[in-house]
């Protein structure tokens, strides 16, 4: 499909991509500081009859990405949307965890400050598989919390990198997973997966 811009999370981490690939598509940067500014001008220049395509520094547009807010108003507008499968963390990530697949919730990431701790209580008697998204600088944080509100003994698996280079994954108890990530410097893309809460 051939489109007349391309919006980026970020222009040169995408750049570099297309001139890989000598794809030579203008492109526009479009991220979380800069959506909410530009969606009404994007949708109004769809409708004239333009054709943009969005892409994400990793992962899948609209999840826990720029996209979302973009996709809703071009259908408000009544425009023709296509979205083509690419990687999504947190797939793989469930499938490396061991843990039941069958049912399961996404919860993107945590609220960094107010919430925080009712998400924690609420997601804590959750029964069903758990999903997490968080960035390096507060994982020490999440998996201490996790510890404390869901029990060190808790089944937990956190992904690093995932499709990358420097890709790991730890599976184990939530004491033995934060333990492991105390001692590391830690950096790149993480998923945490957690056990649902068991039956009495």
């Amino acid at each position: 499909m051939n489109v007349d811009l391309i919006l980026a999370e970020d222009t040169r981490t995408s750049g570099k991509l297309l001139k890989h690939y000598d794809i030579k598509t203008k492109q526009k940067s479009y991220h979380i500081h800069n959506e909410h500014r530009q969606v009404a001008l994007l949708v109004e220049r769809m409708a004239g009859g333009e054709r943009m395509a969005l892409v994400s520094d990793a992962g899948t547009p609209g999840i826990s990405d720029p996209g979302f807010l973009l996709v809703r108003a071009a259908q408000e507008a009544e425009l023709e949307i296509e979205c083509l499968p690419g990687a999504t963390a947190f797939v793989p990530a469930l499938i490396k965890s061991g843990l039941p697949s069958d049912r399961f919730v996404f919860e993107g990431f945590l609220p960094a400050k107010k919430g925080r701790q009712t998400k924690l209580l609420m997601l804590a008697k959750e029964e069903r598989t758990m999903i997490l998204y968080e960035s390096p600088h507060r994982l020490k944080k999440t998996l201490k919390q996790i510890t404390e509100f869901f029990g060190t003994d808790r089944k937990i698996s956190v992904s690093r990198e995932l499709t990358k280079i420097y890709e790991e994954t730890q599976n184990g108890s939530a004491e033995k997973v934060k333990d492991y990530f105390d001692q590391k410097e830690i950096k790149g893309e993480i998923v945490i997966v957690i056990d649902g809460k068991k039956g009495k």
